[in-house]
């Protein structure tokens, strides 16, 4: 014992537990190796020392690759019992949305996507946006961000992506402008994300004041297999509220986690964020008469013709009690649907299916759905998976015969689930194999209308964040940059090339890119670089033109 423990506890402490290792030995001396005499060396025994230090060593599991900073809050889903005012059944089957006032309990966890875990909540990035529903028929992971598209719409591009946006690997310098420039300029396709993310809405004010999207196509299927196109959208009863980057670095040189704590402080004081989760349907074929492809995640269903239709409402009430297990290994996956919802070919989703959920058996391990976090809550897991790492339950049903870990069997072992309903569904696909991209990519229109529908406080910022990242870079990657703006809008592309010191002149020579097939209109818009005038935009109503409010930090 130390002098101190050798005292016995006060009083006061007497009905305090008292500390053990996790074989559940009491541990009288938390100060002092065990070494021959006060002065000498450590003997090879400490195992109250080794059990400890091993472990501290290995406290930290490898953090994601994207995402890694972030912070979870739990809440509840409470569904409307329709669509619009429409019974939801006519299009889902799936029992969270039937009845009105229906509540499931639900883990949503925001992050940053480019950033390592310790790294500022104020830079710019999109914002992830995902939500565990812990449902009667198991988890349903709806994995999406706070920007309704995305930089990409293969997910064979994912990693080179993600690679443009990391430090360099050779010097490890973080934020080089000119590495996410040098992509973007050869991938036309993440035009109207830039529009977003080098907006203010690249940096909401907070985790509580901005949208959520899953981004991706998914399917609906009600009880007769009759399936719809489905997106989804997450308003913020408490409004969309942004910085421009000076704001943010105001808040930056004081905090990195600014986000985290308000979040923690709102749900402290009782100020429970909420939001309504929206759909979109669209019928379940290809859409010709679309400029578009429903299923590509760079572009956005117009309103107008695809109404907003709310479904239910989301309050977050309840912070983790540690962070580590109900935040670092929580985890997600966009193949974690429950009866009644499904995938589409959206080609990114298909590529998010598989890498999350491999990532996570990567990270945390194969076991990572038997932690509290991940667990089904109030649905029953029984399965023939047995072992692996960390392994410290059985998914044994009552009365199963524990010596039988496979199926088919007579001896006592699991059976199939009966389908709920028709086991084909959706349009018949046919097609040879390929690799292609999809034939209505229109990489410009979407970007330069959302350009024009954006407040004046938006496309001043936009343009002020692209021009201090241009300057960074080298004049061919500038060139091409500008001539993609003028095909979007000839005002962006005249407001950015005028703070870099380029024309339209300078840039109407360039021809498309090889991996490009313009149609007819864009290479009219190419010809007439800078003289094409403003797009229509009457009567659209596009996702992001919900008001954004610009919150100012200092004087």
């Amino acid at each position: 014992m130390t002098d101190v423990a050798s005292q016995g506890p006060a009083p006061s402490e007497a009905d305090r537990a008292v500390l053990t290792n996790r074989q559940g030995h009491p541990v009288y001396d938390n100060q002092n190796q065990r070494t021959v005499g006060a002065r000498g060396p450590a003997t090879l025994e400490n195992y109250q020392f080794l059990e400890k230090i091993s472990h501290f060593d290995r406290e930290r599991i490898p953090e994601r690759v994207v995402h890694a900073r972030g912070v979870t809050a739990y809440g509840v889903f409470e569904a409307d019992g329709t669509v619009g005012d429409e019974p939801i059944s006519r299009y889902t089957r799936a029992k969270l949305f039937q009845e009105k006032g229906k509540k499931t309990d639900v883990a949503l966890r925001f992050s940053t996507v480019a950033g390592g875990r310790d790294s500022s909540e104020m830079a710019r990035d999109p914002r992830g946006f995902a939500v565990k529903f812990y449902t009667e028929d198991g988890n349903w992971d709806l994995v999406g961000n706070n920007l309704g598209v995305f930089f990409i719409r293969d997910a064979i591009k994912f990693p080179d992506f993600i690679h443009s946006q990391k430090p360099d690997p050779v010097t490890f310098e973080a934020n080089v402008a000119e590495r996410a420039f040098d992509f973007w300029s050869q991938s036309p396709e993440a035009l109207h994300m830039i529009m977003l993310v080098l907006s203010p809405r690249g940096i909401p004010a907070s985790y509580r004041h901005m949208q959520g999207f899953g981004v991706n196509t998914y399917k609906w299927v009600n009880a007769q297999g009759e399936t719809q196109l489905v997106k989804y959208h997450w308003l913020p009863k408490q409004g969309v509220k942004s910085f421009t980057a000076a704001d943010a670095a105001t808040i930056q040189a004081g905090s990195l986690g600014f986000h985290t704590k308000d979040l923690y402080d709102a749900i402290e004081r009782g100020d429970n964020p909420q939001w309504e989760l929206h759909v979109q349907l669209m019928s379940d074929d290809e859409h010709p008469e679309l400029d578009f492809d429903p299923l590509d995640d760079t572009k956005v269903w117009p309103e107008e013709i695809f109404p907003l239709r709310k479904v239910g409402t989301m309050t977050l009430n309840r912070m983790p009690e540690n962070f580590f297990t109900e935040n670092e290994q929580i985890a997600f996956g966009t193949g974690v649907l429950v009866d009644g919802l499904d995938f589409s070919d959206d080609k990114m989703l298909v590529g998010r299916t598989f890498s999350y959920s491999d990532t996570q058996r990567y990270r945390v391990g194969p076991n990572y759905l038997q932690l509290p976090v991940n667990q089904a809550k109030n649905a029953k897991v029984h399965t023939n998976q047995r072992d692996g790492q960390m392994a410290y339950g059985v998914d044994i049903a009552p009365g199963q015969n524990p010596h039988v870990n496979y199926e088919p069997s007579i001896t006592g072992g699991l059976r199939e689930a009966e389908y709920p309903t028709h086991d084909e569904q959706g349009p018949v696909v046919n097609g040879r194999l390929t690799r292609k991209r999809i034939p209505r990519t229109n990489d410009y229109k979407q970007a330069g209308e959302r350009y024009l529908l954006s407040e004046q406080w938006e496309k001043d910022d936009l343009v002020a964040n692209l021009v201090g990242a241009l300057e960074q870079c080298r004049r061919e990657i500038q060139e091409r940059m500008v001539w993609h703006f003028f095909m979007c809008e000839d005002e962006l592309g005249q407001r950015v090339g005028e703070g870099i010191g380029i024309t339209a002149d300078d840039v109407r020579g360039l021809p498309p890119l090889q991996t490009q097939t313009l149609t007819e209109e864009e290479q009219q818009r190419a010809a007439n670089l800078g003289k094409n005038g403003p797009r229509n935009v009457e009567g659209l109503v596009m996702t992001h033109c919900v008001p954004n409010e610009h919150v100012v930090v200092g004087g």
